[in-house]
């Protein structure tokens, strides 16, 4: 178990590169154009999208990955259907990007047998693949993203002077509830029942597309 936990607190820590200090997720965009520019309002926006949006669709997708990590035919199906899901150029390059580097990243926690290596295609995919050919529970491994997800997101906020580190620990601790309670909805939800109603959301990240003097890539 304790052998389990290290490797989640590995692949999901600041250390992989997989882009937690280089994307925002439409979050600059928001607080550049005044929509999320307090503590409460990017708690907010997190659970909704934790329960709504795109980090609900990768978790479902993280999920059924690792539900069907031996068959080939499925994941194609899955990274296909991740793909279109991201509702902007940014966002599709956000996650291939991720899942490509996860990949290359977690090469020495397999062997060179081909029924372990990792295919190419989009991070929650992935990281459920990986998982589930590591033995690592599904539920800790999507709880685990979801956390790793709300981390980044706040460590764009500290950057982006939304508010500092005692706020982000504050929001990272009222924001357990929400992520354990999309975990559990994770486990029953059918890969056929996806989709997202944060619209917002989506549009912060086709303005990110444009938006001048950025420090994130989305």
């Amino acid at each position: 178990m304790t052998a389990q936990l290290l490797t989640l607190l590995s692949w999901l820590s600041p250390v992989f590169p997989t882009g937690g200090f280089a994307y925002s997720a439409g979050l600059e965009t928001a607080a550049v154009e005044g929509r999320t520019t307090t503590a409460e309002m990017l708690e907010n926006r997190l659970a909704t999208l934790i329960e709504y949006g795109a980090a609900w669709n990768d978790a479902v997708l993280l999920a059924a990955a690792h539900r069907t990590a031996d068959d080939a035919v499925a994941i194609d199906d899955l990274a296909t259907l991740a793909r279109a899901l991201c509702g902007s150029a940014e966002r599709l390059r956000e996650t291939l990007d991720q899942g490509r580097a996860f990949r290359l990243a977690a090469e020495p926690w397999f062997t060179e047998r081909s029924d372990t290596m990792l295919p190419e295609a989009p991070l929650p995919v992935v990281i459920g693949i990986a998982a589930a050919r590591h033995g690592l529970p599904v539920q800790d491994t999507v709880g685990a993203f979801l956390h790793a997800f709300v981390s980044a997101q706040l460590q764009a906020a500290i950057r982006l002077s939304i508010l500092g580190q005692s706020g982000a620990a504050l929001i990272l601790a009222r924001l357990e509830h929400a992520i354990e309670t999309a975990v559990q909805r994770a486990m029953d939800t059918d890969i056929a029942d996806l989709g997202t109603c944060t619209l917002a959301a989506e549009i912060d990240t086709l303005r990110h597309e444009t938006l001048p003097g950025r420090l994130f890539l989305s």
